[in-house]
């Protein structure tokens, strides 16, 4: 995927502008491991705004992906 970045934000250490890079991004800031990080945020299934509430309200990241995973029915194909 090309990410085309405004020439404001070029250099300028600004968020990224990817949706995956973002949500990667808040994801490490609420303190997930990295390799946690980049499974959420490469999978759209995950509602990004409920791992972050949960978190924020104590939940450890691990715990808050199970609570929030798909249901297998998401997961077929």
């Amino acid at each position: 995927m090309t990410v085309h970045e405004p020439q404001a934000s070029r250099g300028t250490g600004g968020p990224p502008i990817d949706v995956q890079s973002w949500r990667r991004h808040r994801l490490l800031e609420a303190g997930f491991p990295g390799a946690l990080a980049d499974t959420v945020a490469s999978d759209s299934r995950f509602d990004l705004h409920a791992l972050l509430l949960l978190v924020d309200r104590g939940c450890p990241p691990d715990l808050a992906v199970r609570i929030v995973a798909p249901s297998p029915r998401e997961m077929a194909p």
